[in-house]
C-alpha cells in the first residue's frame, strides 16, 4: 500500500471527527497500518470552528445551563462540549497529525480573514495524496427583500463580534439603537436577544471579551422584536431557549394575542408544541410594563421592505414593512394574506441560516453546498474526483446537530479508509471501484508520491515567520486565555490574533 497523506481544509468539529476516526482505525505503531499523515488547515488561527466561534457565551439560569452552537437546533451541554474539545486534543496529540491555523486555502470558496496566509489550492493537490473539504457553510443566507445595509446586518456578524472572530466584524452601534428587530426565530435569534436584554454586569463572569462588555454597558436597546413567518407551532427555537428568555429579570415579553396561540381545529400537538404553547400563554416571569426592557415574538409576519430613516422622521428609525401570513394546512408553508403592517426599528438583524460561497470549488448551486455522493466530491457530470472528499455542512448543507455531524464524519472517514486500504475490507463502505478515476482536469490530480511529512512550502515559511499557528501554540494560548479570565473572575478572556501573536512571540513560540 502506498503512503497516504491527507489534507483537511477546515478545523471545526467535522474535520476533527474525520481525523480522529482515521487515526483510531489505523493505530500508530501497528505494523498492519499503512503509513498515514493528516494535515489540517484552518483559515482562522484558533481551531474548533463553531465550538469556539458559535457558542453562546452566557448561561442566564444556572452555571450548568446548556451551551449553544450556531445552528437553529444544535444544543451542546457543558459536558458534551468539554468531551468534544478533549477528543480534539487527543487527536492533535497523535504524532501523525498536524494543525496549521491562520492559513486560507485560496479556492474561491473560503473567505480569507485579514491576518491569514493565503495559499493556492494547487499547493494541496501537489503536496497530498488525499483531500477533504470540511469548510462548512461560511456565509449567511439573506432575505431577498432586505439586503445587507447600514440598517440591516446578518446575525453571523453579531455572533462573530461577541466571540471575537478573526474576521473582525465591526461592533454594533448599540449606544445609538433603542429597538432591534431579528428576522428568524431560531435559537441564534433568541441568543442575541438574551444577550442584549441581560444586564452586562451579569454577563461579566462569562466568556465575553472586555471589548464586547464595554459596548453592552453603553447599549441603549430597550426592545427586541423577533419575527417569524409562520406560527408558534412551527417556531425554530427550542423551549429551553424560550424559557431562558422568559426568565430574564430585567426584560418582559409583550403578551401574545390568545388567538395566535390557539392551535387549528383537528391539530394533534407534539409534546414539544404543547409545552411551547403553555410557555407562551403563561408569559414571561416579569409582567410586561414592569421592566426597563422588553421583547416580543411576532408570528405570521414576513418582511417585504426596509426603508432608511427620513430626516423629517421624529423617531429617527427605519420602517420595516411586514406582510401578514398564514400557514397553508396542506403544505405547511407560509402564504400571504394580503395585509401588511409597519414596524419602526433602529436596526434589523437577519438570522436565516447559512450557505456556501457561490464561487466555491465543486459547488452545487441548486443546494448551496458541495457536489457529493457518499462523502466523495463529484465533477459536474456526476463522476467522482479521485481521492477528494467532503464532510459536515460543506457536504450536506447547514443542518443537523453535533451528533449527526459526528456520524457523517465517521462515514466519510470510512470511505477515505476504503481508498487508503483497498481490498483489506477493514471497513465496509461504498466500493471505490464504483467511482471513475476521472482525468478530466489535470489541475485537480493529487500527487501520489508527495514528501511524506512536509506541509506546502508556503506553510513551512509561514511557521518560520510566525504567521501560521500549530496546535501546541493554540494550547499555550488556550491556557493563557483561561489564566487571564481567572484574574477577572470569568471563564476566559479571549485574545485577538494580535494579542495571541504577541504572547507567542514573547514565549519564543513564533
Amino acid at each position: 500500500m502506498r503512503p497516504a497523506k491527507l489534507a483537511i481544509v477546515g478545523g471545526g468539529p467535522s474535520a476533527f471527527y474525520v481525523a480522529s476516526r482515521l487515526l483510531s482505525l489505523l493505530p500508530h505503531g501497528d505494523p498492519s497500518s499503512p503509513f498515514l499523515r493528516v494535515h489540517m488547515f484552518d483559515r482562522v488561527w484558533a481551531p474548533h470552528g463553531l465550538v469556539r466561534y458559535g457558542v453562546a457565551p452566557d448561561h442566564p439560569e444556572v452555571k450548568a445551563s446548556s451551551l449553544r452552537v450556531l445552528s437553529h437546533s444544535v444544543l451542546i451541554t457543558p459536558t458534551t462540549l468539554q468531551n468534544c474539545t478533549h477528543k480534539f486534543d487527543a487527536t492533535a496529540l497523535d504524532p501523525r497529525f498536524r494543525f496549521f491555523g491562520n492559513v486560507n486555502i485560496d479556492c474561491d470558496g473560503l473567505l480569507p480573514v485579514p491576518s491569514a496566509l493565503s495559499i493556492p489550492i494547487s499547493s494541496l493537490f501537489s503536496n497530498y495524496t488525499h483531500l477533504l473539504f470540511a469548510t462548512g457553510c461560511p456565509l449567511p443566507a439573506f432575505h431577498p427583500a432586505i439586503p445587507p445595509s447600514r440598517y440591516c446586518t446578518p446575525a453571523i456578524s453579531f455572533v462573530h463580534w461577541y466571540t471575537r472572530h478573526p474576521s473582525k466584524p465591526l461592533p454594533p452601534a448599540l449606544d445609538s439603537f433603542t429597538h432591534l428587530t431579528l428576522i428568524g426565530n431560531g435559537n441564534v435569534s433568541l441568543d442575541i436577544a438574551r444577550i442584549l436584554l441581560t444586564n452586562p454586569s451579569v454577563l461579566e463572569k462569562y466568556d465575553l471579551p472586555e471589548q464586547v462588555l464595554d459596548v453592552l454597558f453603553r447599549s441603549a436597546i430597550r426592545h427586541v422584536s423577533i419575527i417569524g413567518r409562520r406560527g408558534p407551532l412551527q417556531a425554530a427555537f427550542t423551549n429551553k431557549e424560550l424559557r431562558e428568555l422568559m426568565n430574564l429579570p430585567e426584560a418582559a415579553m409583550v403578551p401574545i394575542d390568545p388567538s395566535v396561540l390557539a392551535p387549528p381545529d383537528g391539530t394533534t400537538l407534539t409534546r414539544q408544541q404543547r409545552r411551547t404553547l403553555e410557555l407562551l400563554q403563561k408569559g414571561s416571569q416579569k409582567a410586561y410594563g414592569t421592566t426597563s426592557k422588553s421583547w416580543s415574538l411576532e408570528f405570521y409576519r414576513s418582511p417585504t421592505s426596509l426603508s432608511s430613516p427620513s430626516l423629517a422622521s421624529p423617531t429617527d428609525m427605519s420602517q420595516l414593512t411586514l406582510a401578514h401570513t398564514r400557514v397553508d394546512p396542506a403544505t405547511g408553508r407560509a402564504v400571504l394574506t394580503g395585509e401588511t403592517s409597519t414596524l419602526f426599528t433602529s436596526v434589523v438583524v437577519t438570522s436565516l441560516g447559512f450557505r456556501a460561497e457561490p464561487t466555491a470549488l465543486f459547488l452545487d448551486p441548486s443546494v448551496n453546498h458541495l457536489r457529493t455522493h457518499a462523502g466523495r466530491i463529484l465533477f459536474a457530470d456526476g463522476a467522482a474526483v479521485p481521492n477528494v472528499y467532503a464532510s459536515g455542512w460543506a457536504a450536506n448543507g447547514a443542518k443537523g446537530v453535533l451528533a449527526s455531524t459526528m456520524m457523517d464524519a465517521y462515514a466519510v472517514a470510512d470511505t477515505i479508509l476504503s481508498d487508503i486500504t483497498p481490498g483489506k475490507e477493514r471497513i465496509q463502505s461504498t466500493a471505490a471501484s464504483e467511482y471513475s478515476s476521472n482525468e478530466k482536469s489535470p489541475g485537480l490530480v493529487l500527487n501520489p508520491r508527495p514528501h511524506p511529512e512536509d506541509p506546502p512550502k508556503e506553510v513551512a515559511q509561514g511557521i518560520k515567520d510566525g504567521t501560521v499557528i500549530q496546535y501546541e501554540d493554540w494550547k499555550a494560548v488556550d491556557a493563557e486565555e483561561t489564566r487571564r479570565g481567572e484574574i477577572r473572575g470569568k471563564e476566559r478572556e479571549r485574545m485577538s490574533w494580535e494579542d495571541a501573536k504577541a504572547f507567542l512571540t514573547a514565549r519564543g513560540r513564533v
